[in-house]
């Protein structure tokens, strides 16, 4: 069930008007039976599974807080729990390759066992209580609108809320529809007009010229960002038509200068989880070992996150990338900014910003490359060569659909940057209802006109 299929829509104006028809005392349990609803609707043991680890955290975290006066045996059901949640997640993502045996992989699991484990770790450091309502502790894990991609939640965001839920106010369903209808833009008018030809030079690497070996790797990074920040908008849009309120997961990351602001940016909540569970615990412990000892945590932590994305060396090289990008970012950090005293400030940045586009498309071909033989074969064959015509350069993809992308993506890039100044979602409230309806019903018709239905998938429902 994708959040652009007919059985999410009718699953959401369904929940959204009993919710509101029920009155408070039940509206969680209308959220929590949609959320199972949505789950096993993929699969009744991906709800098990779900359930399971939930109540799994559950009980856990009232374990730790019972044990606080006794430091060792709060230790052991800490970490004793921990390491159960990371096999529970390993054995599903490895097990299949390990053994040579088919083992369904459950939706969302990568996603809600980050999410227990913040949740253990936080109570475990005091910094929160442990929930003792299991109703509120069952929808802050199994909430559907972040259930498949995320967000990653913190209790003290989101299971503060759920423990309150209040009903969304008119300025909260109003702004939540419209992020809805920014998401699907980014979804059905960039991504998935883009990425099947993307999918296709992919897959036919040995077949593929050098220019659309070249063309197919600079596009990709804009066809995962359409696709993952319009998945977020949606998510994020949708639960505030419930009164609840989700963590943002990008902000511009295209526009940074340096690849250590790039992940600052991108993908916040999985980025600032791994800042704050294992980088800063892991640099803590080797302080004494000075720059090598934040060298050698930045690698850890990333190489940690490019196995999070998957089973193989080639995820291994795609964090390793990020990680040594950034160390030498550190290391040369004086050097730069000499550079930009002698460059000027605005050309500095805006090479900045093209080279920390052009590492991120490069080590995206590993993430893309289904093997670390075929990843390097890509990229010793980019170049500008072709095979017969230079109409390679558009990777097959149709004059229609280049044209909508293409506008697509500059209205994107405008919309983002005017963003960045003031939000422009609440300052068009502030406009004459003409004009805010007129472009409403716009932007609507050319979704429907122009959206490219059909694919619901979404490239992270694989992580």
């Amino acid at each position: 069930m994708s959040f652009i299929s007919t059985e999410f829509a009718c699953l959401f104006v369904l929940c959204f008007a009993v919710c509101y028809l029920v009155g408070q005392r039940f509206r969680k349990a209308v959220l929590l039976a949609s959320s199972c609803i949505f789950i096993g609707y993929f699969h009744v043991g991906f709800l098990l599974v779900a359930v399971a680890v939930a109540l799994f955290a559950y009980g856990a975290g009232i374990l730790i807080e019972k044990t606080a006066d006794r430091p060792g045996r709060q230790q052991v059901a800490f970490w004793g729990a921990c390491l159960c949640l990371v096999l529970c997640w390993t054995g599903f993502r490895y097990a299949g390759k390990l053994t040579g045996t088919s083992v369904l992989f459950p939706l969302g699991i990568s996603f809600y066992t980050f999410q227990a484990l913040a949740y253990l770790t936080e109570v475990y450091w005091g910094e929160e209580k442990a929930e003792r309502n299991v109703t509120d502790f069952l929808l802050y894990m199994l909430l559907f609108l972040k259930f498949l991609s995320g967000p990653i939640e913190r209790p003290g965001n989101l299971l503060a809320q759920v423990k309150e839920l209040r009903p969304a106010t008119y300025p909260m369903m109003t702004y939540g529809a419209k992020l809805i209808l920014v998401g699907l833009i980014k979804k059905l008018m960039i991504a998935d007009h883009l990425g099947p030809y993307i999918d296709h030079v992919f897959a036919s690497v040995h077949e593929a010229s050098g220019v659309q070996l070249l063309m197919a790797a600079l596009l990709y990074p804009v066809e995962l960002y359409a696709d993952f920040s319009g998945y977020t908008d949606m998510a994020v849009g949708g639960a505030l038509l419930f009164g609840l309120r989700l963590s943002p997961n990008f902000d511009r990351p295209f526009t940074s200068q340096t690849t250590a602001e790039f992940w600052r940016r991108w993908h916040i909540s999985l980025s600032s989880w791994v800042r704050d569970y294992l980088y800063l615990p892991l640099a803590s412990v080797v302080r004494g070992w000075g720059q090598w000892g934040i060298a050698g945590s930045l690698l850890v932590t990333f190489v940690a996150l490019g196995v999070w994305h998957g089973a193989g060396w080639t995820f291994v090289v795609y964090g390793l990338i990020q990680g040594i990008v950034i160390v030498w970012e550190q290391r040369t950090a004086k050097a730069r900014n000499t550079l930009r005293d002698r460059l000027g400030n605005r050309l500095f940045t805006l090479l900045s910003q093209v080279r920390t586009y052009l590492v991120f498309a490069l080590s995206l071909i590993f993430f893309k490359a289904q093997t670390l033989e075929e990843a390097f074969y890509y990229i010793g064959h980019l170049s500008f060569r072709v095979h017969s015509s230079w109409k390679e350069v558009s990777i097959g993809i149709p004059d229609r659909s280049c044209i909508v992308a293409g506008a697509t993506l500059l209205l994107l890039l405008v919309y983002e940057h005017f963003m960045a100044r003031g939000d422009v979602l609440q300052r068009l409230e502030r406009q004459p209802a003409a004009l805010r309806w007129a472009l409403y019903y716009l932007f609507v018709f050319v979704l429907f006109a122009y959206g490219k239905f059909g694919t619901e998938n979404f490239i992270y429902l694989q992580f």
